[in-house]
């Protein structure tokens, strides 16, 4: 038997070992919840760099997706700021290299996330460690347009006439580099023929163009087209999305006729490097909840886009994809600038 002193420690081992077991349940509780529970945000002020001019779909898209997020996040303001310039390397470069803390996010499409990198000697951030991908955003149609005066009403017309003219048919574009230019001369080199390239300032001139039959062809978005295929100045020979669009549900794709070239226009939102994966996990789904919303996607069905959302992971892959995707285009076509 015990003593008192005995019976005295033994309590004393006992309470103590109650204390830790307490102490440790605590512990484990508060990390699980910490491991499920997003950080805090947004903060009171939140930057969306959208580095295309006002006016621009990515800026279009910026907008809805601030107003929305201010209705429900009444505490804090979401601010568009436009850095337009070096085909979207400026403005993207000044939401890379913000501080990772949720205050500063960026919209950008394929051009200064994949193409650029193939395209321009240096760019001012790094695409790989510079950027963190947070959550596709929009996707939208593009199309393979021609002039109606020029006779042609299929794809197979079109590259039956690319074959016979033998290079000396031309293509509007945006601009040099741009995905309007890589669709073209994708849709050339699986046809095996070239065309002559004349970019323009942006769609409604290369539309222009179309219309008074100074080019050919031109991948153009199909909100810019489709007003004036219904006028009948236009023809819309396909889309290059990988499905038929809800837009355009008469017209073929680009693979349903032929020719193997997806070419999306699309919007996704990125975060600094080094933002941590909780907070990106935050964001993330407080703009998928945006995106979710009859209003939102109502607003963006006037300009035929729709919402993709999608997770940090899923939009890292789909960058990775498109890199192997164009690089061969650009190297075949010789594309680059200085």
């Amino acid at each position: 038997m015990l003593g008192a002193d005995g019976r005295r420690s033994l309590l004393r081992t006992i309470a103590w070992l109650g204390l830790t077991v307490l102490l440790g349940a605590t512990a484990v509780t508060a990390n699980a919840a910490g491991a499920t529970s997003p950080p805090p945000w947004p903060p009171k002020l939140v930057r969306i760099v959208v580095p295309f001019a006002a006016g621009s779909t990515p800026d279009m898209v910026g907008r809805v997706l601030a107003d929305s997020l201010q209705a429900r996040h009444p505490g804090a303001s979401f601010v568009v700021e436009n850095k337009p310039g070096a085909s979207g390397n400026i403005g993207t470069a000044t939401a890379a290299k913000a501080a990772p803390d949720g205050a500063t996010l960026g919209i950008s499409i394929p051009g200064p996330l994949v193409i650029n990198r193939m395209l321009f000697a240096k760019l001012p951030y790094d695409p790989e460690r510079d950027i963190a991908p947070v959550t596709m955003l929009t996707r939208m149609p593009s199309v393979l347009a021609v002039p109606a005066s020029l006779g042609i009403n299929s794809v197979a017309d079109f590259v039956a006439r690319l074959k016979d003219r033998k290079g000396s048919l031309a293509y509007a574009s945006i601009g040099a580099g741009s995905l309007s230019q890589l669709c073209m001369e994708a849709i050339a080199q699986k046809a095996g023929a070239g065309m002559v390239h004349i970019p323009y300032a942006g769609s409604p001139n290369a539309v222009t163009a179309l219309i008074r039959g100074d080019v050919q062809a031109a991948c153009l978005p199909a909100i810019a087209v489709a007003p004036q295929q219904a006028s009948g100045a236009i023809r819309i020979l396909a889309v290059t999305t990988p499905e038929r669009s809800p837009f355009l549900p008469e017209v073929p794709t680009l693979k349903e006729s032929g020719i193997e070239v997806q070419s999306d226009a699309w919007n996704a939102l990125i975060a600094p490097g080094g933002t941590p994966p909780a907070l990106v996990a935050a964001i993330n789904q407080a703009v998928r909840q945006s995106l979710s919303e009859p209003a939102v996607i109502a607003k963006l069905k006037t300009q035929m886009i729709v919402p993709a959302a999608s997770s940090p992971e899923e939009l890292s892959q789909m960058l990775s994809d498109e890199k192997l995707l164009w690089a061969e285009v650009i190297r075949a076509a010789g594309i680059r600038i200085e």
